[in-house]
């Protein structure tokens, strides 16, 4: 049987829970799911609870009345929309822009982004299921509908984007109940369950798409630190949300250290949990040893 028949029999990760047992085998999942849910938690608990730790929202907010922090794609936005910010906004957008540069604008999908737990809920459901192939969009389709969401802003004068960004709207939905948030959550659901695999974050969300800008130079990187013991399970690939960024720094294509530099790794730790041969580890950028 053949590595990639053997792959496709089984649950990926499975030979990892074998040999390193289940907690190690999903640690870095779930750091993830315990850092979305707990800043989730963070916003909620003002208007749920009056518990006023964190104000308003991931696009802009006040933590402890006195650090600001707001989405610089939000920033850009605005200014498209022929809005000037305010003194602490954009003091914010700085502090959260000097972030994502320095750890990987990605990051922000797979540690902070709600909508995260929604599209990898649809790739597992989808693993499942057993459902094949997809009509998967261009990858440079989140690139063009990034560009449209500055000229709907400037064409209306308005941050046109919130009003329907899945991010707010999910926030939104937690918050005021049943409505058109909870719809628009479902269809991202939906569209990477049924049409397109991974197809929201890795080909459609504009938010991903700035926030891959940020991640050229960031000093997280994941290594494939011990590639030679690779036995071509697959499972990385499989769990992986952008699974082309392994390749060349797992098969030494076009590349000879063993980093993943691609500006659009999410630094998820995905392919570190489910290999069993313990080929991947999260590092810093100027770690390019290999044994």
């Amino acid at each position: 049987m053949s590595a990639k028949i053997r792959a496709s029999a089984r649950r990926p990760g499975a030979d990892a829970v074998a040999v390193k047992g289940w907690l190690p085998a999903h640690k870095w999942l779930l750091l993830r799911r315990t850092t979305q849910l707990a800043i989730v938690a963070l916003f909620l608990a003002g208007p749920l609870a009056g518990i006023w730790i964190v104000k308003g929202n991931l696009a802009s907010s006040l933590t402890l009345r006195v650090l600001p922090l707001t989405d610089p794609y939000l920033l850009l936005q605005s200014l498209a929309a022929g809005m000037l910010p305010y003194r602490e906004a954009l003091i914010g957008g700085a502090i959260v822009l000097a972030f994502y540069l320095l750890v990987g604008g990605r990051t922000y999908c797979a540690w902070v982004c709600p909508m995260n737990v929604v599209t990898d809920a649809a790739a597992s459901l989808r693993r499942r299921l057993g459902l094949k192939g997809g009509n998967v969009p261009s990858a440079d389709t989140r690139h063009w509908l990034l560009a449209f969401t500055f000229v709907a802003a400037f064409a209306t004068g308005s941050l046109a984007w919130e009003w329907v960004n899945p991010v707010s709207m999910l926030q939104r939905g937690l918050i005021f109940g049943a409505g058109l948030a909870w719809g628009i959550v479902a269809a991202v659901f939906a569209y990477d369950l049924l049409i397109a695999p991974r197809g929201w974050c890795g080909h459609v969300c504009p938010v991903g798409a700035f926030y891959s800008l940020l991640g050229s130079f960031a000093r997280i990187r994941v290594s494939a630190q011990r590639r030679a013991a690779c036995n071509d399970c697959m499972d990385c690939f499989a769990v992986c949300p952008e699974p082309q960024v392994i390749r060349p720094a797992l098969k030494a294509v076009g590349q000879a250290h063993p980093l993943i530099l691609d500006r659009n790794c999410t630094t998820c730790g995905r392919c570190v949990d489910v290999c069993a041969q313990d080929v991947f580890r999260i590092t810093t950028r100027i770690d390019r040893s290999e044994s």
